[in-house]
């Protein structure tokens, strides 16, 4: 079952596996019920209309809700953030403690859809995609489902001082997911090796292809999961980027008019660099 939003008639409109559900239905409201009701919840929402060819894609995501990521959870991105930084041993000690990294990305009004924009830092000489698997995690802390998320990141401003961080990760354009949430009725932990990749073109040629699954991250899901939760409590629930495995070279950087393509599973999230 895919959970997507759109732009329909000057409003947001949520669906479910093409068909809209009732006007003023909310994906924080959906998230407070518990997952083994959550099916039951929506199909008490469905409307009789389809979604529209000239409906708008948006990020499956309300505007207050907030988006959290995991860094240093794959090995391909502890070699890349060692060779980046002046602080190259912070980054293997976190890669090998017992307590991950997670810090906070965007909230929901700032990030982009499937086929909208997103940006590099104009102060920024070298920014890349990290295309990762967002769980979506309702108010008690279950994975109901999970969408493609693009980390995008100022790879040289962070680093140059690990403080700079929030400024590397959380700007204007940075943020991106979609193109729907595919929900999950088994284990969520079962997502454990999920096919990852990432496609860049520029001007009609590939610029940067790679693939892994998730199953090479370093942290369990789960485990991302319990510290978030520690801590901090999501009554409209919450969505979690989990790392990315795949990092482009030094010699590559995102250039406006690039067309960036994230898959995970089934899902594929595309924008454009502008």
């Amino acid at each position: 079952m895919l959970l997507a939003k759109h732009r329909y008639r000057g409003e947001a409109r949520w669906s479910l596996d093409g068909r809209l559900l009732t006007a003023g239905t909310r994906l924080a409201c959906l998230l407070t019920v518990p997952r083994s009701g959550l099916v039951a919840a929506l199909e008490r929402c469905l409307g009789p209309e389809g979604v529209p060819p000239e409906a708008h894609a948006l990020a499956p995501i309300d505007e207050n809700q907030e988006v959290w990521a995991s860094g240093v959870t794959y090995l391909r991105s502890r070699e890349a953030r060692m060779a980046e930084s002046q602080s190259a041993d912070v980054y293997d000690l976190v890669y090998d403690a017992g307590r991950p990294e997670l810090f906070f990305k965007a909230l929901g009004w700032r990030a982009s859809g499937h086929g909208e924009p997103i940006r590099v830092r104009c102060d920024s000489r070298w920014s890349v995609p990290e295309p990762e698997l967002a769980l979506v995690l309702n108010a008690h802390f279950e994975v109901v489902g999970y969408t493609a998320g693009n980390d995008v990141s100022s790879r040289d401003i962070e680093g140059a001082n690990l403080l700079y961080l929030p400024q590397a990760k959380v700007y204007e354009g940075a943020c991106a997911l979609g193109p729907g949430i595919r929900l999950i009725a088994g284990d969520a932990w079962d997502l454990e090796g999920l096919p990852v990749g990432l496609r860049v073109e520029r001007e009609g040629e590939v610029v940067f292809e790679g693939e892994t699954d998730t199953g090479q991250t370093k942290r369990s899901f789960e485990e991302l999961v319990e510290y978030l939760g520690r801590e901090l409590p999501f009554p409209d629930g919450v969505l979690l980027m989990t790392g990315t495995g795949i990092v482009p070279p030094e010699e590559f950087g995102l250039r406006v008019g690039d067309e960036v393509e994230v898959r995970v599973g089934e899902l594929i999230l595309a924008n454009r660099v502008s």
